[in-house]
């Protein structure tokens, strides 16, 4: 499907000589005003070129290409100005609010090349989006996959705190999802640092001394010093770092992947689903946790809300099963501690199985180290 262009004015006939002059070349739209336009956006979009006139009422057009920049970050922005305009539509370039501006009257072969230039720029602006999402979350599941082996515990609840992340970005249909899923990913990552029985004690509740609250305390921070150093992912290394915060995100970064106010959401709702996770480890049903977060002052209302129709497994319907450690695959959960003969723990309890997992699994089956069944939530 051909890269859409929309053309914002508060002139009809204006947009309707838009749409005679390059229709032929291009998949045009148009919408009369800034907020017909803003609607289109939301509506009909994601556009590859936005072009506003400068001069509307109630909106002009740096206005509302700013606001298009905060819902759609990577479309590409231009717009049309008379030279009594010039100043404050110059002063928007620099700012980095506007691809380009083109002077009015702009004649169709101005116009087409601007546009062309523009759907090059947002192809360059989404292709390299979609590599560097790729590559990333490549490197981040091998990351997770080493916790898996290093900390089961560790592991099982990064994955149940993924979950919950991911309804959360649903519901709230945040750009650039995969920034918040890789914080919660690698949310415990910071953990290997820690002993395993420290670890077991501090996700069950029971007291710690205070050195021991103090080292689990820091996980976050040993985190965020072991992502911060990989290029793209200091935003998602400063969410990680906010986990245990009871105060508003502070020293918000910038993030140019993703519009303003959605890193220091993000924040907030890994912050949740951590909490969240905390109550169910110690017992609580959902319908209780839900409850216990409403009471708490430092949490936003509107996310704990959003909470209520998560289903326990992504909302897929499962079943319980025992199966053998050669039938296991890819998606099933674990029911139960998987531990060796030694009695120390291999895998934790809520575990989705993994490739990795499968065959360390089945290496341990095969050297008869643990049970050759185990119990699972099976996806139908």
């Amino acid at each position: 499907m051909a890269d859409k262009i929309l053309f914002v004015d508060d002139e009809p006939a204006v947009l309707d000589g838009y749409k005679r002059t390059l229709y032929r070349e291009f998949a045009v739209d148009t919408a009369v005003g800034g907020e017909q336009g803003l609607e289109a956006v939301e509506a009909r979009g994601p556009f590859a070129v936005v072009v506003s006139d400068m001069r509307m009422p109630g909106m002009n057009g740096v206005q509302f290409l700013s606001k298009v920049r905060q819902v759609s970050p990577n479309t590409v922005r231009m717009i049309l100005s008379g030279q009594s305009d010039m100043d404050a539509t110059i002063a928007a370039v620099n700012e980095g609010n506007i691809f380009r501006f083109l002077t009015k009257p702009c004649d169709k072969e101005v116009l087409g090349k601007a546009v062309t230039t523009g759907l090059v720029q947002y192809r360059l602006i989404t292709a390299e989006k979609d590599l560097l999402e790729n590559t990333l979350m490549g490197c981040i599941k091998v990351l997770t996959d080493v916790l898996s082996t290093v900390s089961p515990e560790a592991f099982g609840r990064s994955m149940r705190i993924t979950r919950c992340m991911r309804h959360l970005v649903g519901k709230f249909h945040l750009s650039s999802p995969w920034c918040f899923e890789a914080a919660a990913m690698l949310s415990q990552l910071g953990c290997i640092s820690l002993d395993t029985e420290l670890l077991q004690a501090a996700y069950l509740g029971i007291p710690l001394s205070q050195d021991e609250q103090a080292r689990f305390n820091a996980h976050p921070q040993v985190a965020k010093d072991l992502i911060a150093t990989i290029p793209r992912l200091e935003p998602i290394a400063w969410m990680i770092s906010q986990q245990l915060a009871k105060k508003a995100p502070q020293d918000v970064p910038q993030a140019s992947a993703m519009p303003n106010g959605d890193l220091p959401l993000g924040a907030k709702m890994l912050t949740l689903a951590v909490a969240y996770d905390d109550l169910k480890m110690k017992g609580s049903s959902h319908v209780e946790a839900l409850a216990d977060l409403r009471l708490r002052k430092d949490f936003d209302r509107k996310l704990v809300d959003a909470l209520v129709d998560m289903k326990s497994e992504g909302g897929t319907t499962m079943e319980l099963r025992k199966v053998p450690v050669s039938k296991l695959s890819t998606g099933m959960i674990l029911q139960q501690e998987i531990r060796n003969r030694l009695g120390l723990l291999v895998v934790g309890k809520g575990q989705e199985i993994t490739h990795a997992l499968l065959m360390r699994l089945d290496n341990f089956a095969q050297a008869r180290l643990i049970d050759n069944e185990v119990m699972v939530s099976v996806p139908l």
